[in-house]
């Protein structure tokens, strides 16, 4: 019979943001593997938890999986866990699922510490909807095309940073997102835990006066309705009526289809288009 995997979050910060629940299976487990073996040694200790520690991180993990799934199917209980945070966000760890899925090994992952909705709800912006980017790559065109995928969406936006690259990265988000409503967090749950609220233009000018230190993230507001909206309007405003309707049966709207955008779009009634479309 295989044994059970468990992917266990920590804390991101402070240490009393571990659940009893974690450190009830890592005392039990026969076997721990995480990031860095000398950072996961501080949290065990402080929980006076000695477990036999192996490496488990972005380098090695493909080749790391296949040693886990072995010692799992030989009978091993074994957690995962990561420097911070819950293991497979940003962070080794959805590998060794996909690997137990195939292998149909039984494995739980258990609710913790996360610096993604800590950071949402600090914010201050909209919570309905987001989407989680990570790090942004540092290869100019990867992470160009990343934004720019994000410039139309309404969602709200989130991302991780290193200090030494938060200054580069909100020059980025001005150039392509524009300069929205942002919050800066800096460590998260820790001492010296800092929100910066306000514009991508205000939090520029505060890092140019103040040296950043600690991990980041930063939430972006998503594209506004009444901002979408404008920019329809300025896509249109230079076309005729007939024009505009044209446009939607270019891109494969039937006729009363593209009456029926143009005016919405227009904010006129239908009839009134419908005459414009007669003749085409």
């Amino acid at each position: 019979m295989s044994g059970k995997l468990y992917l266990i979050p920590t804390p991101i910060g402070n240490l009393k943001d571990i659940t009893l629940r974690a450190l009830e299976t890592l005392k039990s487990v026969d076997l721990i593997a995480c990031e860095d073996t000398r950072q996961s040694l501080k949290l065990l200790n402080h929980f006076g938890i000695k477990k036999t520690l192996v490496s488990y991180h972005k380098h090695n993990e493909n080749g790391k999986s296949e040693d886990i799934i072995k010692r799992l199917l030989e009978g091993q209980n074994i957690a995962i866990i990561s420097d911070a945070g819950t293991p497979g966000i940003s962070d080794p760890g959805a590998v060794i699922a996909k690997r137990c899925i195939e292998e149909n090994i039984e494995f739980e992952v258990y609710p913790g510490a996360t610096a993604i909705t800590t950071a949402l709800v600090y914010s201050g912006l909209d919570t309905d909807k987001f989407i989680f980017v990570g790090f942004l790559s540092r290869e100019n065109k990867d992470r160009k095309e990343t934004m720019n995928s994000l410039v139309d969406r309404q969602e709200t936006i989130i991302l991780y940073e290193a200090p030494h690259r938060i200054q580069s990265t909100l020059s980025f988000i001005r150039e392509v997102l524009g300069n929205r409503r942002i919050a800066v967090c800096k460590e998260l749950t820790k001492l010296h835990e800092t929100i910066l609220r306000g514009t991508v233009d205000e939090c520029i000018k505060y890092y140019e006066e103040n040296a950043p230190r600690g991990e980041y993230v930063i939430v972006i507001s998503g594209k506004s309705k009444e901002e979408i909206i404008e920019e329809k309007k300025l896509q249109w405003e230079e076309l005729t009526v007939e024009e505009h309707i044209m446009k939607f049966i270019s891109e494969g709207k039937n006729k009363k289809e593209a009456v029926k955008l143009v005016a919405k779009e227009r904010g006129l009634h239908k009839s009134e288009i419908y005459k414009y479309s007669l003749d085409l």
